[in-house]
């Protein structure tokens, strides 16, 4: 079975409600998506870099996740992948080691708890100052 793509902003928001496991390059949040089958998204903000090392980032997380998801991955859960600083300059097969030990952790549910949203968040709609008049 192959792993579908979050596209909508309140699934990434509903995953952030989950568990997250931290690693130097990533950090991976997991939450159950109540039997919508595994899912996957891909966040890099713009504090990484420029759009070239960003889509690199995600060029190499899409990859790491369409190889580890189906044989580690669990079911009926979304899984995000939140680019980090040193993400891009890691070596690809100690990515796909980390990931593989977040995602055993996650199964094991011992990530950390859900971070409280920060003071000003918005849960839905463009992020405060965005937007045009």
């Amino acid at each position: 079975m192959t792993p579908s793509v979050l596209t909508r902003r309140a699934d990434f928001l509903a995953a952030n409600r989950g568990l997250r496991v931290a690693r130097p390059g990533f950090v991976l949040l997991a939450r159950p998506n109540d039997g919508a089958g595994m899912r996957y998204g891909i966040t890099v903000t713009k504090k990484i870099g420029n759009a070239v090392v960003r889509n690199r980032m995600k060029r190499r997380f899409r990859e790491l996740l369409r190889a580890a998801l189906p044989e580690h991955g669990l079911p009926d859960h979304d899984h995000v992948l939140i680019g980090r600083e040193g993400g891009v300059e890691r070596d690809f097969a100690q990515l796909a080691d980390e990931l593989d030990i977040a995602l055993q952790r996650v199964a094991d549910g011992k990530g950390e708890r859900p971070r409280r949203p920060r003071r000003g968040d918005r849960t839905s709609g463009k992020a405060a100052g965005k937007g045009g008049a």
